[in-house]
């Protein structure tokens, strides 16, 4: 209590102590209760307690919302299920978020078993209350799909066929769920391209060393058969295989998986690799590549011929075909995403990755993924960030019948009205 309300309170005693000085009586009780008053007032702390309040978060805060920095480690925070253990489907989606932690087929630097958790990590800063972009004009959470983050297969690291089927397994249970909205354009485009005349979801995967891709073909192949790929990669991953190989497992690396994709009928005669600038052993093994149904644009290409043109050389070449989109994180230049197994100098910029993505948006993609993203290599999350975002714009392709419109084109310059700065 302040001081003057000290006095003030001392007072008020006195005075009315005074008032019935003439009966002893009253004087006596009025003094007897002038102590008692004085000494609680003496003792009152210089400053008023806290009270504890009695309402409880929900009623005086309200939600729990989760900061960037906080809660459970979903992609962007969205709905987070364990949808291989929902065999009753509870948790419909129209598209499953996915990790695969798997990285013992690699040739070079492990790690990318940490992909999923670093991309996830790396995605803290997106949410789907937040996630309209100037580049595609919309919000892909907003466009009437639901998406989940369905967790990751756990992927036995001790076992590659082993490891190998339980991801196929996986991918193949999500992809025979039912959608969560049949009415949705893009889910009406997966039901004209399924054997089985059904909407299918769409997975986007987080790898992962690149070998996920042949379970995930083998799984495409049963709903979908044989389909193209547009491979973003400084490397081919069309190699043979050692002949003899010391076993059948070891046939299989991230660098030959494509060639045994195409041996087991997964592959069709149009696909395209993007992005290529790895070192090879002659022209040899270019002749080996178009053997496995792949043109190539390289690294140089965009400088060569333009953006532009590497979009419509790419779409040209796949058509109106299923297609499968995968991403190697080593496409982009080491200076800008450093946490990869096998990085090459000279890549392309994150933001020209993500222009040509723009661009072959309403092709018919039936899955994506990215892949190759090893935490333990990066600095400052930049790595794992720029996979992150990549992610948004697989979301964005999966959401959209063409690629979107340029920002003029949406909202010319001379139109919107400006003001001086004065």
């Amino acid at each position: 209590m302040p001081l003057t309300a000290r006095f003030a309170a001392l007072l008020f005693l006195v005075l009315g102590a005074c008032a019935h000085h003439g009966n002893d009586a009253e004087h006596e009780h009025a003094h007897a209760h002038e102590h008692s008053l004085e000494q609680a007032v003496l003792r009152a702390p210089a400053q008023p307690q806290a009270v504890a309040s009695s309402a409880t978060w929900a009623e005086k805060y309200g939600t729990q919302p989760d900061l960037g920095y906080t809660g459970p480690l979903a992609f962007a925070h969205i709905n987070y299920a364990r949808c291989l253990e929902d065999t009753a489907a509870a948790v419909p989606f129209d598209v499953a978020v996915l990790g695969m932690p798997f990285d013992t087929s690699v040739t070079y630097r492990p790690g990318a078993r940490f992909g999923p958790a670093g991309i996830r990590t790396g995605s803290r800063r997106q949410n789907a209350q937040r996630a309209y972009t100037l580049a595609w004009g919309f919000d892909p959470y907003k466009q009437g799909a639901t998406v989940v983050d369905c967790g990751d297969v756990p992927v036995n690291p001790f076992d590659n066929a082993l490891a190998l089927d339980q991801m196929e397994v996986a991918y193949a249970s999500l992809l025979a769920r039912p959608v969560a909205n049949a009415t949705l354009a893009r889910s009406e485009a997966t039901r004209a391209l399924a054997k089985d005349g059904r909407a299918h979801p769409r997975i986007v995967t987080l790898g992962g060393d690149h070998t996920i891709v042949l379970p995930i073909l083998r799984a495409l192949n049963g709903v979908y058969g044989p389909v193209s790929v547009i491979h973003f990669d400084a490397h081919l991953d069309t190699w043979a295989p050692p002949v003899p190989a010391p076993s059948d497992q070891s046939r299989i690396t991230h660098g030959t998986f494509f060639h045994v994709a195409r041996e087991e009928g997964l592959l069709r005669n149009a696909s395209v690799h993007a992005g290529i600038r790895t070192k090879m052993a002659g022209i040899g093994d270019v002749e080996n590549d178009e053997s496995n149904g792949f043109r190539i644009v390289s690294t140089e290409d965009l400088d060569d011929i333009g953006l532009s043109e590497v979009v419509r050389r790419i779409r040209a070449h796949v058509g109106d075909r299923p297609v499968y989109l995968s991403l190697d994180i080593d496409v982009i230049d080491p200076g800008l995403a450093p946490a990869t197994g096998t990085p090459e100098a000279g890549g392309w910029t994150t933001r020209e990755v993500k222009r040509i993505l723009r661009g072959l948006a309403g092709l018919n993609i039936v899955g994506a993924d990215i892949v190759e993203v090893a935490p333990a290599y990066d600095h400052a999350d930049v790595t794992s960030i720029a996979a992150a975002d990549i992610v948004h714009d697989f979301l964005g392709m999966l959401m959209s019948a063409k690629p979107p419109k340029s920002r003029d084109e949406r909202r010319p310059w001379d139109v919107v009205q400006g003001r001086d700065e004065l």
